[in-house]
């Protein structure tokens, strides 16, 4: 793909159907815990992205019979009853928060030593709070600079159990990582959430996914798991298209006054940015569900006052339609997403006021008054979602550009033909 990619305005309302890749979430997830589990389990509707295959990768290193079929969305694995085979490991994860964390928790179950490592963003990204959490249950977990960040250097003989006191201020990935694990220690594991947990309906769809596999876990208070040994039983198991991804094209619905059909989502769907939906019907649109999926119809749009903490994956999307409503928005309770693949906050504020924006940034947030908008080529940072969501600007002003589209691999490597498709517009050819 070229350098930059050139949004083309739609002439009109956009109206159409689409299946969004299966959850990037659910599949990370459901991978870890067929890995775990006893007997061979076949995973359908896996995301093909570069995160599917850091962790796919991962798993072969770890000494897992692993079999990908990517035009078939299959994964066939050969579980290990909670023991990773390999002695020792080199684990390179990109960029991939979500793998690097839910790995940590893995070689902590196994008998040797592991080093976990990615790219320079990576290196930025925090870990110490699951590092310090594994400490407290028996493993050697070391950030290998010092500076609580990848490298990361695990060290150890099994999971023995224990208490954990687990800070989740910064990422729920903490929690689940330790949360999947807990049950393939040798004895009972008690974990407590200290102090805030973002992002929360993200441990309940871990929660779900370890339960399709016949983990059980206690809940005596809140924000207290209790586990105790046993063995995840392979499974079938059908992902669901990815939630996060489909807010685009609610987006798109509502920024062109179309109307778009969502298909394989519901409402009960496990994962909470399906909500994101529900945002936009606060700004005036229509939200309807039958048995094809989720269909968002667009409407004269209103600013809002929105605390995204508990889907903040959908933060962006937000800040990309925020131009198009009467009136400011507000976007809040999401500090912690400074620390994902850059900082978004800080990303999205400069973006938007190039594109003429008055964005006003606060620590947890931000509050975009529309203003006549600006062309302009939208820097990426290498983010993924920046790419997704700004692109949706250009869908209705034209001279939008997009830099470094290919960053969209991470996640959602078809995003911009399935965005020309759903549009009525023919392919672009690769630059």
């Amino acid at each position: 793909m070229s350098d930059f990619y050139t949004v083309r305005p739609v002439p009109g309302p956009v109206r159409g159907t689409i299946r969004p890749p299966g959850s990037k979430s659910i599949t990370n997830r459901a991978l870890i815990v067929a890995a775990l589990a006893q007997g061979t389990s076949t995973l359908e509707g896996v995301l093909d992205s570069q995160d599917t295959r850091v962790m796919l990768e991962s798993l072969s290193r770890l000494g897992l019979t692993v079999t990908h079929e990517p035009g078939e969305c299959r994964v066939t694995l050969a579980g290990c009853a909670g023991r990773p085979p390999a002695p020792s490991a080199e684990l390179w994860l990109e960029n991939s928060g979500t793998s690097i964390r839910f790995l940590a928790a893995l070689c902590a179950l196994g008998q040797g030593k592991f080093r976990l490592d990615g790219n320079a963003r990576m290196r930025e990204r925090p870990l110490g709070d699951l590092a310090d959490a594994l400490r407290q249950l028996g493993v050697r977990a070391d950030c290998e600079l010092g500076n609580r960040c990848p490298p990361l250097l695990v060290t150890s003989d099994g999971l023995a159990g224990g208490t954990a006191r687990v800070a989740s201020g910064l990422s729920s990935q903490y929690l689940s990582a330790l949360l999947m694990a807990a049950p393939c220690a040798r004895g009972p594991v008690r974990l407590e959430v200290a102090g805030e947990l973002v992002s929360e309906p993200y441990i309940e769809m871990t929660l779900q996914v370890m339960e399709a596999f016949g983990g059980h876990l206690e809940r005596p208070a809140p924000g207290v798991y209790l586990a105790t040994p046993q063995t995840y039983r392979a499974t079938h198991y059908s992902i669901e298209p990815d939630a996060s991804a489909a807010s685009y094209f609610f987006a798109l619905a509502a920024v062109t006054g179309g109307e778009v059909t969502v298909q394989g989502l519901t409402r009960q769907a496990l994962q909470g940015d399906v909500r994101f939906a529900e945002v936009l019907v606060q700004m005036g649109c229509q939200l309807t569900e039958s048995a094809s999926g989720l269909t968002l119809t667009g409407g004269p749009l209103r600013g809002v006052d929105v605390d995204m903490n508990d889907i903040s994956d959908t933060a962006q999307t937000l800040a990309a339609v925020a131009p198009f409503a009467r009136g400011p928005t507000r976007i809040r309770n999401v500090g912690h997403i400074r620390h994902k693949e850059t900082d978004r906050i800080a990303a999205v504020v400069t973006e938007l006021r190039r594109l003429g924006q008055q964005v006003e940034e606060e620590p947890d947030g931000l509050t975009i008054t529309p203003a006549p908008i600006t062309p302009c080529r939208v820097a990426t940072y290498d983010d993924h979602r920046m790419a997704m969501s700004f692109a949706l600007v250009g869908l209705r002003v034209a001279g939008i550009e997009i830099a470094d589209p290919g960053c969209t691999r991470k996640t959602y490597p078809g995003y911009f033909a399935d965005l020309e498709r759903l549009c009525g517009q023919p392919a672009k050819s690769p630059g």
